[in-house]
């Protein structure tokens, strides 16, 4: 199949077109090449359209001929404040919108799009009283206490938490995961109006060679990469305790090319993960032990918006695609540090 790959050049993207050709796919890619992610131009790549996804003549040129969707291109990150909104909902929203309008007058009716473990917010807990339940906001004098566990909305104990599933209600609390979610829907809506499949991949904490470092936008393992680099001890937020689902980039390129070999019926969302939570200072230790750098030092500093916890099921992507994780935390990390 020839396979468009909006975002293609970009982190995720490079290692997703490396997958797609293994698997004998032919390629083309569109990608803005946006300054806040690219600060220097990428290598070469073979059928790389410049231009941005809003546009829909630069949508029509790229879909001309093309089989199927891997739609990658998005604004990323929790945001640096509140006027990074018209942004995210522009790339996010508008552009998907525009992407899925360009689809139905190219008649091409395969998409697979990355989504974000974010719009479960703060995921599940189990509360010793109530049983497993949707953590409640966490409030601001809260974190300046240094009490960073998300209550029992019903009796405000702390909980336990739970690995999440894909059937889990979507609790999206900022910026970014708004427009993630409404990506979905939009795709959604698209599938039933036009009869196409489409994959939404509800990506974890991805981390890997080539992760984009020194934005804005940076992710915690890039953030702390880049200050071991610079002989600086990482700084890790709140308590070090907060539990995610780090995934190692090659495996996020194996489940996209996965989900394009095995289209939806209809539309379907399915977590990508490893399936072992492991915490923010648990990256930051290993990262600092594979560089050899100074020991991590907890801040208690936090960010509203920020979730405490988030961990992934991900049965059903085992399940659907045949896929499983395949790189242990260790190699990833070492890999990660040797890149």
């Amino acid at each position: 199949m020839r396979v468009l790959v909006t975002g293609g050049a970009g982190f995720i993207g490079a290692h997703v077109r490396a997958a797609l050709a293994e698997d004998g796919h032919e390629l083309r890619v569109l990608d803005s090449l946006r300054s806040d992610v690219h600060r220097e131009p990428p290598p070469p790549i073979d059928d790389l359209q410049i231009g941005d996804v809003r546009d829909p003549a630069t949508v029509d040129r790229a879909l001309a001929g093309v089989d199927a969707v891997v739609h990658l291109a998005a604004k990323v990150g929790l945001g640096v404040d509140v006027h990074d909104l018209p942004d995210y909902a522009d790339s996010n929203v508008h552009g998907t919108a525009a992407l899925l309008a360009g689809m139905a007058r190219a008649d091409v009716v395969t998409l697979v799009q990355a989504s974000s473990m974010v719009v479960y917010g703060d995921g599940l807990g189990r509360c010793p009283e109530h049983g497993p339940v949707t953590p409640g906001a966490r409030a601001e004098a809260d974190l300046r206490a240094g009490r960073f566990e998300a209550p029992c909305p019903r009796c405000g104990r702390s909980l336990e938490p739970l690995l999440v599933g894909e059937d889990t209600p979507t609790d999206p609390r900022n910026a970014y995961a708004v427009t993630k979610l409404a990506q979905e829907q939009l795709a959604t809506a698209w599938s039933r109006s036009t009869g196409g499949a489409v994959t939404s991949l509800r990506l974890h904490n991805v981390y890997g060679p080539g992760l984009p470092r020194d934005t804005p936008y940076a992710g915690v393992a890039a953030l702390f990469l880049s200050a071991l680099r610079r002989g600086e001890a990482p700084q890790v937020y709140e308590d070090g305790g907060q539990r995610r689902d780090f995934v190692h980039v090659r495996d996020v390129a194996a489940a996209f090319a996965a989900a394009v070999a095995q289209p939806a019926d209809g539309a379907r969302a399915l977590n990508v993960g490893s399936g072992t939570p492991r915490t923010i200072g648990d990256l930051a230790a290993a990262l600092a032990d594979a560089l050899g750098g100074p020991d991590p030092v907890v801040t208690g500093r936090y960010r509203l918006g920020d979730v405490r916890h988030i961990t992934a099921d991900s049965a059903r992507a085992r399940e659907s695609l045949g896929w499983a994780p395949a790189v242990r935390f260790a190699d990833g990390t070492a890999d990660l540090a040797r890149a």
